[in-house]
C-alpha cells in the first residue's frame, strides 16, 4: 500500500510540474492577465495609428535567423474601427503588403481581419500588452501552407513596440518573429 502512495504522490507531482512548465515557461502559456498592472497601457487606436517603422528578424524552426526585414504600417482609425497597412521588404528582396482591418470592442477584446488569414483572428489589449492570435495562410512562393499565430505587442514606451510572434503548424512551432516597431515623427 505505501508502494501505491509513493507512486501516486510522484504522479501527481510530475503532473503538477508538468503543468507548471505549461503555464510559466511556454510562449502560448501568457495571457494578457499577467500584464494588466504594466504601464503604460496600450490603445491599439493610439499606438497603432500614424505612420510608423519596424524592424525585424524571423527565426526558423531550428532557432537560426532565416529572414530579416523591414516594414513600412501606417495605421487609421475610426472611432473603434481601424485599418493597419503594412509594407514589408525581406532581405531576400521579396515584398509583401498586408492591411489589418481591427476592431476593438468591449473588455478590451480585439477582431483582426486580413486578407491572407483564415477566418478572423481575437486579441485582448491589457495593461502594457497585446496578444492576437489567427490563422495566417503563407503566399504559395513559401508553400501556401495554414500557421496558427500568437503575436504578443509589448508597448515599452509611447512611440516603441516590440513585437514577438511564433508561428505554428500542427501545434508545434516553425517559426519565430521578433520586431521593433517605432512611431515615425510627422
Amino acid at each position: 500500500m505505501t508502494t501505491f502512495l509513493t507512486l501516486l504522490a510522484g504522479m501527481a507531482l510530475m503532473l503538477a510540474l508538468v503543468a507548471a512548465v505549461q503555464r510559466f515557461m511556454r510562449f502560448p502559456a501568457q495571457t494578457p492577465q499577467d500584464y494588466a498592472a504594466m504601464e503604460p497601457a496600450f490603445d491599439i487606436r493610439k499606438h497603432l495609428s500614424g505612420p510608423m517603422t519596424c524592424e525585424g528578424v524571423i527565426y526558423g524552426p531550428m532557432g537560426r535567423v532565416s529572414s530579416r526585414f523591414t516594414a513600412d504600417m501606417h495605421g487609421t482609425w475610426d472611432g473603434d474601427s481601424g485599418t493597419l497597412a503594412e509594407h514589408f521588404r525581406y532581405d531576400s528582396g521579396t515584398e509583401q503588403d498586408r492591411e489589418w482591418r481591427l476592431t476593438l470592442l468591449s473588455g478590451g477584446r480585439i477582431r483582426a481581419e486580413a486578407d491572407d488569414l483564415v477566418g478572423r483572428g481575437e486579441g485582448t489589449q491589457k495593461g502594457a500588452a497585446v496578444q492576437l492570435c489567427y490563422t495566417i495562410r503563407l503566399p504559395e512562393s513559401a508553400g501556401g501552407h495554414a500557421l496558427d499565430v500568437t503575436d504578443w505587442l509589448y508597448l515599452i514606451d509611447e512611440t516603441t513596440i516590440v513585437n514577438r510572434s511564433q508561428f505554428r503548424k500542427y501545434g508545434i512551432k516553425v517559426a519565430e518573429l521578433v520586431a521593433t516597431m517605432r512611431k515615425v515623427d510627422a
